[in-house]
């Protein structure tokens, strides 16, 4: 292998690039983004970057140290065999990282709307919070709750629109995320709600109600951005379908972060997991990939959120669970505890309580059972809980 092409130049991609490196890879690597930036860390976007705290969140990233070309504002456009079509020409490759991360999804209308997805969005968003601005949230899942506590902050007046039962509900269950209905002190929080669409100068809501806004921000989702991949031969289904070893079908092909449907031997299950963590971890499996190794991508799946004073953490894959069951009250720090059918803990999101979240990983990792009559007592450490 000669020749290694990373297609996305966020954050999966740069550390597909030191892991080649680091694996002992001494061929030519060239990197193509999008984007005009060098590589950045997406989660500060909605947090420090919106909240002023921040202009920027780029990662220590030195191209001429990695001995990588790197093409910033560079598009893929369609994949064959051994070679990336670009906006700039076609380049060869030897070996492949897919990269692409995801797209923001939006709603239909011809007004004005804004996403959070990369960091001329959130720079773009913070100018227009300002105190008194009216400001509509379509969603009420981690972005939406993220952005609506930046609004907030700064003293815009909020309306949030979600269609689901309660905030949260698609990430964590509509029953945890009513856990959280209090938080939205001060905002008009909408549920059960549909957006028909975006208009100038507010939304028109399913029914026919028009609510008036200066600002509209959707924050209801994204899909994997693999378009170009649409003439290729390579399996898609929910973003690139690769094995645990993250290849793809295509030979010399790996795929990482938000574009990766990976298969979980874990779980039993092919999983996408949209968050920092899996952007941070795979690409070391990705490259022993391409090098020829059989490293496994096999994570107790993690991310987090900070909304309206709170810092909300989550590990693992309720889906695989059969009960949950709550440490702590709503009012104070809590827990949500996911249980499989043999109490094996499954999932955890902890709010405020960071020390449940780190046992609760160690223990989901090492497949550990626990006592559930122990387990609801807030005062007994989630390691002592262990049959």
């Amino acid at each position: 292998m000669n020749h290694v092409v990373v297609v996305g130049s966020g954050l999966a991609g740069v550390r597909s690039i030191e892991a080649l490196r680091a694996g002992g890879f001494d061929g030519a690597i060239t990197l193509v983004g999008e984007e005009r930036h060098r590589p950045y860390d997406r989660p500060p976007l909605s947090k420090a970057v919106l909240l002023g705290a921040s202009d920027s969140s780029f990662v220590d990233f030195d191209a001429a140290a990695l001995r990588v070309d790197f093409r910033p504002g560079v598009g893929a456009k369609a994949l064959r065999p051994g070679v990336v079509e670009t906006t700039e020409g076609e380049l060869a490759y030897d070996g492949l990282v897919i990269a692409t991360g995801a797209e923001p999804i939006t709603v239909p209308g011809d007004g004005p709307q804004h996403v959070l997805r990369t960091l001329d969005d959130a720079l773009e968003l913070r100018a227009r919070l300002v105190p008194g601005a009216r400001v509509v949230v379509i969603g009420a899942g981690w972005i939406g709750a993220e952005v609506a506590t930046a609004a907030r902050r700064v003293g815009c007046e909020v309306t949030v629109i979600e269609a689901g039962p309660a905030p949260l509900a698609h990430a964590v269950g509509a029953e945890v995320g009513a856990r959280t209905l209090s938080w939205y002190d001060g905002i008009d929080l909408r549920l059960e709600t549909m957006v028909s669409s975006v208009e100038e100068g507010g939304v028109e809501l399913v029914g026919g109600e028009f609510v008036p806004a200066h600002v509209v921000v959707t924050g209801i989702g994204v899909r994997p951005a693999v378009e170009w991949l649409a003439g290729a031969d390579i399996d898609l289904h929910n973003g690139v379908v690769t094995d645990e070893h993250l290849r793809a079908s295509l030979p010399g092909v790996v795929a990482v972060g938000d574009c990766a449907a990976w298969w979980s031997r874990r779980y039993q299950a092919r999983l996408r997991v949209e968050h920092w963590d899996t952007a941070l971890g795979a690409p070391e499996v990705a490259a022993a990939s391409l090098l020829g190794e059989e490293a496994v991508y096999d994570p107790v799946p993690y991310f987090w959120s900070e909304q309206f004073g709170h810092m909300l953490q989550y590990a693992g894959h309720r889906e695989a669970a059969d009960r949950l069951l709550y440490r702590g009250e709503p009012a104070g720090k809590w827990s949500a505890v996911w249980l499989t059918g043999d109490d094996t803990l499954a999932a955890v999101l902890t709010v405020d309580r960071p020390r449940d979240l780190v046992q609760g990983r160690r223990l989901m990792e090492a497949g550990r059972r626990l006592d559930a009559n122990r387990l609801v007592d807030p005062d007994i450490s989630l390691r002592d809980c262990v049959v």
